[in-house]
């Protein structure tokens, strides 16, 4: 199997897997059958993948005034979207596709950084820290 195919496979299971764990968390989202949802968490990642960069630049000026809280916003209004698009994937309103957002958010970063897949990632060192070594340059450390 060739890695792109590979990386998009596992990109989509974890985006359908979070989108699941949002139906079973939230009432106001909701799916009819398994289709309905795989079609859904793919739609969703291809709007992601598309259409979210032009919302960005669009909405740039809030998302700098709101520090990038406008982001969650946009989450919510392409999930929304994709409720309005997909027939047996019902959203209920802004609000249930805002908290649904956020939960796929935070669960695709938690099986993401997992599964190594996607860009996110966290790093945490042990031993010494910065302030002891002998670099002079300028550092923040907190």
């Amino acid at each position: 199997m060739p890695l792109r195919l590979k990386k998009f496979l596992q990109s989509w299971i974890i985006n359908t897997l979070a989108v699941l764990v949002a139906v079973s968390i939230l009432p106001g989202l909701r799916y009819d059958t398994v289709v309905d949802l795989f079609v859904a968490s793919l739609l969703l990642g291809i709007l992601n993948a598309f259409v979210r960069p032009f919302l960005i630049v669009l909405a740039l000026p809030l998302l700098i005034f709101t520090l990038g809280l406008f982001y969650f916003v946009i989450n919510g209004l392409l999930l929304y979207f994709v409720g309005f698009l997909v027939k047996g994937f019902h959203v209920d309103g802004f609000w249930w596709a805002f908290g649904g957002a956020l939960i796929i958010s935070v669960i695709s970063l938690v099986l993401n950084f997992l599964t190594g897949t996607g860009d996110s990632r966290i790093e945490i060192r042990r031993g010494r820290s910065r302030r002891d070594s002998d670099d002079n340059g300028p550092v923040i450390d907190v």
